[in-house]
């Protein structure tokens, strides 16, 4: 069987960003994804909640992660495992190699507050139980 090229596979940049909010929201000690677009340091308009894709020029995509951890983890540990979570998602369902993903902890939430549901994340219907 040969690799024959027979059309181009484009996949959207909001599709991306979804693989990656899900899998950084997956790693224990992940509290949720914060609201970039409250404090966007880029001025560019997204629609993923706590999450930056860009595309260097050179092709490299870089990923920009803003998350709340819960208290008590070891953030160095867990945003370790964010990022090794996030380049694998990203490979596995897209193919696509990460360079780097940069993980911002903007903040520590108590103990007992509750997760928020994967719904109030990226406002997918596909997401309902």
């Amino acid at each position: 069987m040969t690799n024959e090229s027979i059309g181009e596979i484009v996949i959207s940049p909001r599709v991306l960003e979804v693989i990656t909010g899900i899998a950084a929201t997956k790693v224990d000690g992940v509290h949720s994804l914060h609201n970039k677009k409250v404090a966007d340091t880029f001025n560019k308009a997204h629609r993923g909640r706590g999450v930056y894709l860009k595309t260097e020029e050179t092709g490299d995509v870089i990923a920009d992660l803003f998350v709340y951890l819960q208290y008590g983890v070891n953030a160095p540990a867990v945003s370790m495992a964010i990022q090794k979570a996030v380049k694998d998602a990203i490979y596995d369902m897209a193919e696509i190699t990460i360079s780097q993903v940069n993980v911002h902890i903007v903040g520590i939430v108590p103990e007992k507050a509750p997760k928020p549901d994967m719904k109030s994340l990226f406002d997918e219907d596909f997401l309902d139980d």
